[in-house]
């Protein structure tokens, strides 16, 4: 519709919706995209962007500004837009608080507020609209309590508190709200039980209560609502069993989450009526038994997490699931660590759909051989065996898996050569192979892993030198940690090259030579253990450079010279450990080494000097004497001679 423009014939209504808009121009503090610029006395006001007029009476009925990058406040005036029906604002960096004008807009039906940052309370005035359709404030930075005023809003449809910053405890009265089919009160500060009137909603079909502080058990009446397909309570105190038949109760069902609580018992089978499910998340509960095989009906399945529950008897045929599993061909997510399943894993995970990208399975008690058919899952990103007991060597055919982000094998009884094909899995970012029991050379493939973060292979009966293409893998920027295995050398100078390496560990092996001054330029190391090796020299000066470090334990070594002065002033240094060595010198008594309890510095028998409180004895306070040189003692001697000649000739007389 293009309105015609209108200045000193406007009516005043209409004036006073223009003027309303202009205070809600003035407040805009950043409008990268220039939304306001086509806000402007060249156009009526009826065509600038977001706004959507009544034709007939030219009056704004939508402001719709979503996703616009806008950053500002909300005026007092909007309560002026008295035929506005809808207001959107989602997804911009609006602060300050909602005024409470804004309960002036009595013909108000749709309020989106998401993803900005909005504080102080919800106002009470809102509960003047009672037209209203849609309340949604979700993400952002609101306090306070649900307001009671609020339960007149009795025709609402949609209901999103979500993710703000609310306290107290869920209204008994949404209960009310028999229009209801989307509440959402996550990711708050909620306590208290769920409110058993909740399952007087009888349309309700998305429940988000997840992140949360609620206890109790989930009412049976929730149960009773058929029409729920988004159920989650994730993340909150509730205890208490699954109903045998909610698979059953919610036919409907796609997203059935109840992660990080206290729940018991068996896994419902009756879930496998649910034909629509997609998302089945119990993780980190104390759910008992096993697995049921009548999962594998679940077609849509993406996620089945079970993580960090009591399931299996640590028995052989504890994943006989596994095979149904076969079925469910979109599945993405399949967490199953930290749980007691036992015997061997299945070879017929190898028929697991392609799709999938996360798999865990650690910290069980499975055994035997990693099936050399898991190349088949091409898909997976992240991959976690560790906590186990599987043995025997790992399959080259791991090496295949080119999608892989994360590789966990920890704490198992892996044995061989760790395999050069790892080489291959390029977008690595994580690899934790420590505590088993590797042997051989640290193969130089590793160098190709030029996104890895963390690589942690300790604890291993590793021996060799370092390869320098793996040491100077500038990506690495958590740890690199090879501790506790027998590798021999030097550190490469290339270790220069981890410029944004946190830790660093390559305590307990029999590397020698000095340290490397180039560790210097790695600046934001905080962790830096070479302790028990056979290191040499002095202690580099240019670890000056490490402003960050929180560590050092260069012990069980055998270094030599002083002490630097600069270790007393890193600023962020907590812990020092120099023990058996063969440092010398004074030992400063200020900074760091006034804290006894911080430092380690003993079995350094030439050290002296220093806090009382490190018992060491004090040190020497000798004059030193300096030498002189030929001339000055031909000199003085010839001077000595010449006063006893002086003195002998007076005694003649």
């Amino acid at each position: 519709m293009n309105y015609g423009l209108k200045s000193a014939a406007a009516t005043s209504a209409n004036a006073s919706d223009r003027l309303a808009l202009i205070d809600f121009k003035n407040l805009i503090t950043r409008d990268p995209l220039g939304i306001m610029g086509s806000w402007n006395d060249a156009t009526h006001f009826c065509n600038w962007i977001g706004v959507t007029c009544n034709p007939s009476k030219e009056r704004v009925v939508i402001l719709s500004l979503e996703a616009q990058k806008l950053a500002g406040s909300i005026p007092a005036s909007i309560g002026n837009l008295s035929f506005l029906t809808g207001i959107n604002l989602r997804s911009n960096s609006f602060h300050g608080q909602l005024p409470q004008e804004i309960g002036r807009l009595l013909q108000l039906q749709h309020i989106n507020l998401t993803y900005n940052a909005l504080s102080g309370k919800i106002p009470t005035n809102v509960s003047r609209c009672t037209e209203l359709r849609t309340l949604n404030v979700s993400y952002n930075n609101f306090i306070g309590e649900i307001p009671d005023q609020l339960s007149s809003l009795s025709k609402l449809v949609e209901l999103g508190l979500g993710a703000n910053n609310l306290s107290g405890s869920i209204p008994p009265w949404i209960g009310n709200f028999s229009s209801l089919f989307k509440l959402s009160l996550a990711l708050n500060n909620l306590q208290g039980g769920i409110p058993s009137e909740l399952g007087k909603i009888s349309g309700l079909g998305h429940l988000q209560l997840y992140g949360n502080y609620l206890s109790g058990q989930i009412p049976s009446s929730i149960y009773n609502i058929s029409s729920i397909y988004f159920f989650s309570v994730t993340q909150n105190q509730l205890y208490g069993q699954l109903p045998p038949d909610v698979g059953l109760r919610f036919p409907d069902l796609e997203v059935f989450a109840g992660g990080v609580n206290n729940f018991t018992g068996p896994i419902p089978v009756s879930l496998s009526n649910a034909s629509r499910l997609q998302v089945l998340d119990f993780a980190q509960n104390s759910l008992t038994g096993t697995v049921p095989a009548y999962l594998g009906r679940l077609q849509s399945l993406v996620m089945l997490n079970f993580d960090g529950n009591n399931l299996g008897r640590g028995e052989i045929g504890d994943l006989n699931f596994f095979g149904s599993l076969a079925n469910c061909t979109s599945l993405v997510v399949l967490g199953l660590g930290r749980n007691h399943f036992g015997g061997e894993l299945p070879s017929s995970m190898a028929n697991l759909s392609t799709q999938l990208q996360i798999f865990t399975v650690g910290e069980n008690v499975l055994q035997n051989r990693i099936p050399a058919g898991i190349h088949n899952l091409v898909s997976l990103i992240s991959l976690g065996l560790e906590g186990n007991y599987f043995n025997g060597s790992v399959p080259d055919d791991i090496g295949m898996l080119q999608n892989l982000q994360g590789l966990n094998l920890n704490v198992n009884r892996l044995s061989g050569l760790i395999p050069t094909s790892f080489g291959n899995l390029t977008r690595l970012t994580r690899l934790f192979l420590e505590e088993n029991r590797f042997e051989g050379s640290i193969p130089p493939s590793l160098g190709n892993l030029h996104n890895l973060e963390n690589l942690n292979l300790s604890s291993n009966t590793l021996n060799g030198t370092i390869p320098k293409e793996v040491i100077g893998l500038s990506s690495l920027s958590i740890a690199l940690v090879m501790s506790n295995n027998s590798l021999t050398g030097s550190l490469p100078l290339e270790v220069g090259k981890l410029r944004n390496l946190v830790e660093l560990d390559i305590s307990g092996n029999k590397m020698s030579g000095k340290i490397p001054d180039t560790l210097g330029s790695c600046v934001r190391l905080e962790r830096l253990h070479l302790e028990g090796n056979q290191f040499e020299g002095t202690i580099p000066e240019t670890l000056k450079n490490l402003r960050g470090l929180a560590e050092l334990d260069f012990a069980e070594n055998n270094l030599s010279g002083k002490i630097p002065e600069f270790l007393a002033k890193l600023p962020s240094l907590k812990l020092l450990n120099l023990s058996y060595n063969d440092l010398e010198g004074e030992v400063s008594a200020e900074g760091l080494f006034a804290n006894a309890s911080a430092v380690s510095i003993e079995g350094n028998d030439k050290l002296c000097g220093a806090a009382p409180q490190l018992l060491l004895p004090a040190c020497s306070r000798k004059r030193n004497r300096a030498k002189l040189s030929l001339r000055e003692v031909i000199l003085i001697s010839v001077g000595v001679a010449f006063a006893i000649a002086v003195s002998c000739s007076f005694c003649l007389y």
